[in-house]
């Protein structure tokens, strides 16, 4: 996705280098990546997000682990170029505690909502089918980044510019179709994507919860001397 800024006659791409906390995030999952290229099955079964090893086996860490784990190449590419392109800004006007948590929360939450799901009369067999990608924190990246930055403008699809508060408007939609309609059909983890954009709603909504807002620097014209 790139950013366009409207009246002006160039596209950027991206929001510029990494910051501390998306490098980190980048390189673990590549690095899990790896593992899984060696023993695939291994690390899914243990790592993965299955409701009902989390339920039934103990296997507790799940909710967190599977936001590592990734299908293929162009699953891990997907969701590690959005942490980039949404992360970056999101991590500099928090600072990269306040991001990691926020990441986190709204990872795990997607999580949380998968397997809760998989215990209802609708929820299909996914009560035993693993759950892996961090789809569900990019969401939530994506839901913070519309509040935050509302009025930017996103290229979907690369060629049709909108505001990111339409845009996240209409992954939210998306995102909720798709999780009524999802069966066993699909190996996608619609769920989670929603999932990942109500914890994150809920949690920048929530006072206590809400990373803080950079004060704006002072005016060096407009400060008064202390004698």
């Amino acid at each position: 996705m790139s950013q366009y800024a409207p009246g002006q006659s160039h596209v950027s791409f991206g929001p510029g280098p990494m910051t501390p906390a998306v490098q980190a995030i980048v390189i673990a999952n590549v690095v899990v990546f790896m593992v899984m290229m060696v023993a695939r099955t291994l690390v899914i079964d243990w790592f993965g997000l299955t409701p009902e090893a989390v339920l039934t086996q103990g296997r507790v860490w799940q909710p967190v682990t599977y936001l590592f784990l990734h299908a293929d190449v162009f699953h891990i590419l997907f969701n590690m170029l959005s942490v980039w392109m949404f992360g970056v800004d999101l991590e500099r006007r928090w600072g990269t505690q306040s991001f990691v948590k926020y990441y986190a929360v709204t990872g795990v939450g997607a999580g949380l909502c998968s397997l809760l799901v998989s215990l209802l009369p609708f929820g299909g067999d996914s009560y035993d089918i693993p759950t892996i990608g961090a789809s569900g924190a990019v969401y939530g990246l994506l839901m913070a980044w519309g509040i935050i930055f509302p009025h930017r403008t996103i290229l979907f699809l690369g060629i049709f510019p909108l505001q990111a508060r339409v845009f996240v408007l209409i992954m939210g939609a998306i995102a909720f179709t798709q999780a009524l309609g999802q069966g066993g059909g699909t190996t996608v983890a619609h769920v989670a994507h929603l999932g990942g954009l109500l914890a994150g709603y809920w949690y920048l909504k929530t006072p206590v919860r809400r990373p803080p807002t950079p004060r704006p620097r002072p005016n060096p014209t407009n400060l008064r001397r202390v004698h």
